[in-house]
């Protein structure tokens, strides 16, 4: 061996360059975060561009982080799409803040498993914390506990998972495969509902065709009598049914499920009812908004999605279920390497999930809501209501375009006119395509009984009037220029 010879680095970088970087990074977010209106939204980049400007392996030798961040500038950045942007208006709003980033900081340098609490007792016990302080807001029932997941997916996965454990016989321990005994199961939710529940129903092994899509009304809302109706035919057939998925906040429109009545159609057929509130539930902050509660001291389980309405960064799901045991005995599940790490505790949130490792979210929903407060968030959230409304009346006032469904949330639906519904229906696609091209903003488009609308999402804290005005400007242009 040559003794002249420099050894292999061990990786990692010295305390005084981290220091470095991580200045310079501070003020790379501060000046990103205060500069992003005068970006462009979507990249112009082709698909695989970004690919083909980087290595096709990865190096053999450390590189220099100076290097690494110019080419983040150079090739990463300008194929970002900026969900932060205050004129980015597509999906649910989705917003950073300052205490989420700095709380995200804050979790990535201590990069602790929450599987346990022996693991990190902070995480587990500020997990508890910041889900009973959002179960006060929500005004549910002390019966109810709550767990952190990453999306509504994940969670109403789990929320199905004990309803079918509930409903069957030990599919926990004996499974569904070469089970004579066990009858189909029939999982209801209306046409407007989100897709995560035919995921969940592939993922448990229910099968996607028995999700039971039921018509809505008029308001784009789950037809009680037309539920009862099929859970009537499907029991003719001798399906058994086992859940019902209310929602509140739905994609397309954001309109609210009759929760109400759908829970007397679940009491009278024994049927787990889960609410899928992962948008709309942050409106029950709001007293004005208290209808949008109804009916939920009567469900089994409900979802709320702080990232999508309270502020709190991506990813962060809160899953509430009355009897959270009903949860834990269809996960739990204790290996001999963590025997000594789970014993004693008050709650190991490993129990209540498919997950084991589980990353320290709750402090930045904990550093969001106490940096906004209660009132905070409330104004807040009054104010892209304000928007939306604002947004509604300039459509009504247009003869070129009309509302598409009613304006109960931060999102809007409308549709430009054309000669007849086809060419509605192209006109709408083709504008989307062209405003979201152009940069400048980020709309989407849906159909709402098979036909093309335009959908407009507020929930963005660095969108202002002066931000929506903009949007309705380019919208209006494009009308023009496609007429």
């Amino acid at each position: 061996m040559n003794r002249e010879s420099t050894p292999p680095s061990l990786g990692d970088i010295s305390a005084e360059e981290f220091r470095r970087h991580l200045h310079e990074i501070a003020n790379w977010i501060a000046d990103y975060r205060e500069h992003i209106a005068d970006k462009r939204i979507s990249p112009a980049a082709k698909p695989g561009a970004i690919r083909a400007a980087l290595p096709f392996a990865a190096p053999e030798q450390g590189e220099s982080l100076d290097t690494i961040m110019a080419d983040f500038e150079r090739v990463i950045l300008p194929g970002i799409t900026h969900w932060a942007h205050p004129q980015f208006m597509g999906y649910f709003g989705a917003t950073t803040t300052g205490p989420g980033i700095l709380a995200e900081m804050l979790t990535a340098a201590l990069n602790v498993n929450a599987m346990t609490w022996r693991t990190s007792p902070a995480a587990t016990e500020l997990e508890t914390v910041v889900l009973s302080w959002l179960q006060q807001w929500l005004g549910l029932p002390n019966e109810f506990s709550g767990v952190v997941y990453d999306t509504a997916s994940i969670s109403t996965m789990h929320a199905l998972a004990a309803a079918r454990e509930e409903a069957s016989t030990s599919v926990r321990t004996l499974g569904l495969s070469g089970r004579s005994e066990l009858p189909i199961f029939r999982v209801y939710t209306s046409d407007q509902a989100h897709s995560s529940v035919e995921k969940a129903a592939i993922a448990l092994g229910l099968g996607e065709h028995n999700v039971r899509r039921i018509a809505s009304d008029s308001e784009f809302r789950m037809d009680a009598k037309a539920l009862r109706e099929t859970i009537a035919a499907d029991l003719r057939k001798e399906f058994m049914p086992l859940a019902v998925v209310a929602t509140v906040g739905t994609t397309s429109t954001a309109s609210v499920d009759p929760v109400s009545g759908i829970a007397a159609v679940c009491r009278e057929h024994q049927m787990w009812l889960h609410i899928d509130a992962a948008y709309g539930g942050g409106m029950a902050l709001l007293p004005e908004c208290d209808w949008v509660r109804n009916g939920w001291n009567e469900a089994d389980s409900l979802v709320l999605n702080p990232h999508k309405m309270l502020f709190v960064p991506f990813d962060f799901s809160a899953l509430y279920v009355r009897d959270i045991e009903r949860l834990r005995d269809v996960f739990t599940l204790v290996p001999e390497y963590l025997r000594g790490d789970a014993a004693g505790a008050e709650i190991n949130y490993m129990d209540y999930g498919v997950q084991l490792g589980r990353r320290f979210r709750a402090l930045k929903a904990w550093m969001v809501w106490r940096a906004f407060g209660r009132e905070g968030l409330a104004a807040r959230l009054r104010e892209h209501l304000r928007l939306a409304q604002l947004f509604t009346s300039w459509i009504t006032e247009d003869t070129r375009f009309q509302l598409a469904s009613p304006t109960v949330m931060g999102v809007v639906c409308f549709r430009a006119i054309s000669t007849d519904d086809a060419a509605s229906d192209r006109l709408n696609s083709r504008l989307v395509e062209t405003i979201n091209a152009a940069g400048k903003t980020y709309l989407m488009q849906t159909k709402l009984r098979g036909r093309a609308v335009m959908r407009l999402g507020l929930g963005n804290i660095l969108t202002t009037e002066e931000h929506l005005r903009t949007v309705w400007r380019l919208i209006r242009n494009a009308a023009d220029s496609a007429a």
